[in-house]
């Protein structure tokens, strides 16, 4: 096989293993391609993912935006914006990228590829804006706006329990992943208070042992704060504890 060939195979797989709603494999492979290496390959006519980036983040931004103001219907424009903001950032993109292996079907320069770039928060997110754009481009605004409406659906249910600032517990998991495989659990230690206004106090487990508990009002925002301590613990030590 030629390597066109080779690649048309990658992204055909690719598309079909996590259902990729898109019928033109070279606009989804325009997607994936860095603008390192299509620097590197400048005489093949390569294209890089920046315009489909471009046009992915304003569909995003559409997308988002028409779900969080018909959603909200009594809130302001800076409480919409910030709910937004916390749905479409770089490390909530990154993160659903991460969870189709988007990385490991992008093409990236030599530069890039020795340093970390498959796995670096902004080239996934803006890899994950381009892919958004392809699916936009090929077939519909309607199927554009599923695909998002699924991948992004953790985040907006942050926003639904009020706590939205980072998702603590998917980057707690991603964090620990780097480690192999690993057992984490959250568990309610107790609750407080009348039914109307309880306090809820989580705990998260690693590995069978006790690494560091939350408080909050609901046991989203109780295991929210939790996934936060033990994070930035794991973080300072270094990694997780078999």
């Amino acid at each position: 096989m030629t390597p066109s060939e080779v690649r048309r195979k990658q992204i055909q797989d690719f598309a079909a293993a996590h259902h990729i709603p898109v019928r033109d494999h070279s606009l989804l492979s325009t997607a994936l391609t860095h603008t390192s290496y299509a620097n590197e390959h400048r005489q093949q006519g390569i294209h890089d993912n920046e315009r489909l980036e471009f046009l992915g983040d304003a569909v995003l931004d559409l997308v988002i935006g028409e779900y969080l103001f018909r959603k909200y219907p009594a809130w302001p424009e800076g409480d919409l914006t910030r709910a937004k903001a916390s749905a479409v950032c770089e490390p909530a993109l990154a993160s659903c990228a991460r969870k189709f292996y988007l990385g490991e079907t992008l093409r990236l320069g030599k530069g890039e590829e020795h340093t970390g770039g498959r796995q670096r928060a902004s080239i996934l997110a803006d890899a994950f804006e381009a892919v958004v754009g392809a699916i936009y481009l090929d077939t519909s605004y309607e199927t554009a706006a599923e695909f998002i409406m699924e991948h992004l659906k953790p985040y907006l249910d942050l926003i639904d329990s009020g706590d939205y600032t980072r998702d603590y517990k998917t980057e707690l998991q991603e964090f620990l992943q780097q480690d192999g495989d690993v057992d984490l659990r959250y568990n309610l230690l107790r609750d407080e208070g009348p039914d109307h206004d309880k306090t809820f106090y989580m705990e998260v487990e690693l590995n069978g042992e006790a690494v560091a508990s939350g408080v909050g009002k609901s046991k989203k925002a109780a295991a929210q704060q939790a996934a936060q301590a033990a994070l930035q613990k794991l973080q300072a030590n270094g990694g997780a504890r078999s």
